[in-house]
């Protein structure tokens, strides 16, 4: 079975377009504390509410886009994240800006678990590659949404943030003549714990470590992309150098998730999840201590070690787990990231009461503690 590279530009494209907007709120997260006088308990409020909703629902999400086959999930979706995050540049107050917040990512909720789980069906015998294509799109939006949204608000200032809808509303419009049905991966006949069960089937065992991995580095991954910006701007930084520095962690991770998927079809998962994992801390315990201009290189080299994995968890478990691609992909890229991203308000409690630093230097240690659980990941490749 070939590639078939249309498809896999507009799925990559929906990834790039909802997750370009949805970037738009943590690098602004010093402005919102400016304008609206935010504690960083509240900003931790608002970025653990933004991953729970856009990812921890993602599972359900699955079954339903299982359960009936239409783009509509998709398309409903996308059109939440892009009307309601360049809203919150309007918003009045903390409970508006969370409002605003929370549909936009309810709205990214519904469209990654059907068009992660259709990557597959497009992908050929390159599946590995394949999906950190398709997670290319989603870095690269994290990467280029932020440079873009702290230029835009830096030179036009949050109350014209709404206007960036248009454009993403254009990139949905074209989507909608090209995208094709998702496919039914026959499940729908069971209930959601069935689905799950029959999903996952004999691989739970190995999923579940996976998962484990996965969600200790979203908790990393979530706990420096949130906090990070306002520690720098605390530091003397600008809005858009923070955003410059935001955006270097998450670019560097579209080309070392691209290298990993491409590596992982060759010599398979397990040892690439070593590499990443044991060179992770290191790489963020350097950043913290680096200062002035250092502080980009360090960013850039930190973030291709924490984003590195990210295609490599759904890839594996969808190779484990053949029949539950959505259901698989919406629990590593779902629930273990907006569980991860969930716990941000606890480490906003603690960056309150200890400083954001030393916070973020015990966060760092974290991806050491998954090297005795990687260590058990059973030895294989991707489909093909």
């Amino acid at each position: 079975m070939s590639v078939n590279l249309k498809i896999l530009f507009a799925l990559t494209l929906i990834h790039f377009t909802g997750d370009f907007y949805t970037a738009f709120i943590s690098p602004l997260f010093p402005v919102f504390v400016d304008k609206l006088g935010l504690s960083l308990t509240q900003v931790g409020i608002i970025a653990g509410t933004m991953r729970l909703l856009a990812f921890i629902i993602q599972p359900t999400v699955g079954y339903l886009a299982d359960r009936h086959q239409t783009r509509s999930f998709i398309f409903m979706g996308l059109a939440l994240t892009i009307i309601f995050i360049p809203l919150s540049g309007v918003a009045p107050n903390f409970w508006v800006l969370l409002l605003c917040v929370a549909l936009g990512s309810i709205g990214s909720s519904m469209f990654h678990p059907s068009v992660t789980g259709m990557v597959p069906l497009y992908a050929g015998s390159k599946a590995g590659f394949s999906m950190s294509v398709f997670n290319t799109g989603g870095t690269l939006a994290f990467g280029l949404g932020p440079l873009f949204i702290t230029w835009y608000v830096a030179y036009f200032g949050l109350p014209a943030m709404p206007v960036t809808m248009i454009a993403g509303l254009l990139v949905l419009l074209f989507l909608w003549r090209v995208l094709p049905r998702p496919q039914s991966e026959g499940l729908k006949r069971n209930g959601f714990l069935g689905a799950l069960k029959e999903s996952l089937g004999s691989a739970w065992k190995p999923i579940s470590l996976i998962w484990l991995v996965m969600f200790m580095r979203a908790l990393v991954g979530q706990s420096f992309l949130t906090f990070m910006p306002v520690l720098y701007v605390q530091e003397g930084f600008s809005v858009v150098s923070a955003g410059a520095i935001y955006s270097l962690f998450t670019v560097s991770g579209t080309v070392s998730g691209l290298l990993s998927g491409h590596i992982s079809d060759r010599i398979g998962f397990k040892p690439v999840f070593l590499f990443t994992y044991l060179f992770m801390a290191p790489a963020l315990w350097l950043l913290l201590q680096l200062g002035g201009n250092w502080i980009y290189l360090g960013s850039a080299l930190a973030g291709s070690f924490v984003l590195a994995p990210l295609p490599l968890g759904v890839t594996m478990a969808q190779t484990l787990a053949p029949r539950g691609r959505s259901m698989v992909a919406s629990l590593m890229m779902g629930f273990a990231y907006g569980l991860g991203g969930a716990i941000t308000p606890i480490i906003g409690k603690l960056a309150d009461t200890f400083t954001i630093r030393p916070v973020l230097t015990a966060v760092a240690i974290l991806p050491l503690l998954a090297l005795p659980i990687i260590a058990l990941f059973p030895r294989i490749r991707s489909n093909g």
